[in-house]
């Protein structure tokens, strides 16, 4: 199918994808004369809410993608998430703008086996769909460029692309800001930095937090609880939400940079860095893992064996080693498959 800057949307034989009904309620709702459209934030750092973004901020925001990945009338984007959220809403937008052909279908973690349409241009996945195109033969090479949002990227996963030579980049944004404002590449060198769109611009407040300035939308100025190693104004590293930050025994710990270490030891199962309170410490570490819980040798009746602890204290300082373990038997989610870091009760 292919949309046109019109809102008409063309339909071919129907083989390489179908116009959902959330599809065509989106391109409606788009196409509209309403100035606006009405979207959720994902519930990841609080309750979910309605916002109402400008479409004049959605549309620069696509112009600014289709910039950067060169996507044209000619190009072929695929969108394999809902456009009940902002990810799938911008994959629509982005066609719209360009004026490209795009295909969908039913999200789920199985994507494009059956798709026998051009080479993609443009493909925008979760994580948990990753494993399905890196394990099936054939699915990668159809893909120009990816990119990857809706939660944090395993390293295991990230190693893996960047030896496939995908062009793939893991995104920073929010619903308010339409989707990505910034990009950061993925490659066998972890941690690159995010390199700003658009006119996008960055700053740090007091409490070491990214602030967005974006000239380009009608709200000019985003204050972040992202707390990042500034690069220089167009670039960042990203640490942690200041949120999520533990202190234990007067040292501050960021769990997703703790995370990002342990995957190397725990690649079989889902698992979060949390704390609770501690008389000695203040706050003490925990790792909430989801079940099954981790095999012989790494835990054993509800104790972390000395040999794990070992391995953990190789990668990570004494101070920023889990103390305890909890097994959860299903982390809670938001819509879209987000992890909500929260133990039980």
């Amino acid at each position: 199918m292919k949309i046109t800057s019109s809102g008409n949307i063309q339909y071919g034989n129907g083989e390489h994808g179908v116009a959902t009904a959330e599809f065509c309620e989106f391109v409606a709702e788009y196409c509209s004369s309403e100035p606006c459209v009405v979207a959720h934030t994902s519930g990841s750092t609080g309750d979910p809410k309605e916002i109402y973004l400008p479409k004049a901020d959605m549309a620069a925001s696509a112009r600014a993608t289709n910039a950067f990945f060169g996507i044209g009338s000619e190009s072929t984007l695929y969108l394999p998430l809902s456009p009940k959220y902002i990810a799938g809403k911008m994959m629509i937008v982005r066609a719209i703008e360009a004026g490209a052909n795009i295909y969908c279908c039913q999200p789920s973690n199985e994507i494009l086996a059956d798709y026998n349409g051009p080479d993609i241009d443009i493909i925008a996945i979760v994580p948990s769909q990753l494993p399905f195109l890196l394990n099936t033969p054939g699915l990668l090479d159809k893909i120009r460029c990816m990119i990857i949002g809706g939660g944090q990227l395993p390293e295991r996963l990230e190693r893996r692309l960047a030896e496939r030579g995908v062009k793939a980049y893991k995104t920073y944004g929010m619903t308010e800001t339409c989707s990505h404002v910034a990009l950061s590449m993925v490659t066998e060198t972890a941690d690159n930095a995010y390199e700003a769109l658009g006119g996008t611009t960055f700053e740090c407040d007091g409490r070491g937090c990214l602030v967005l300035n974006t000239p380009q939308f009608s709200t000019k100025r985003f204050v972040t609880n992202d707390m990042v190693r500034l690069v220089d104004d167009k670039h960042f590293h990203w640490l942690g939400r200041i949120d999520n930050v533990i202190n234990t025994g007067g040292l501050k710990v960021f769990p997703e940079e703790v995370e990002a270490k342990l995957a190397k030891l725990i690649s079989h199962a889902r698992f979060f860095v949390t704390s609770q309170p501690s008389e000695k410490w203040g706050e003490e570490i925990v790792l909430a893992l989801e079940y099954p819980t981790l095999p012989e040798g790494k835990i054993k009746e509800g104790e972390m064996m000395p040999a794990f602890v070992e391995e953990m204290k190789k990668i990570l300082p004494p101070y920023a080693v889990p103390r305890r373990y909890i097994a959860v038997r299903k982390f809670a989610e938001t819509p879209t498959g987000k992890v909500i870091r929260r133990l039980p009760v």
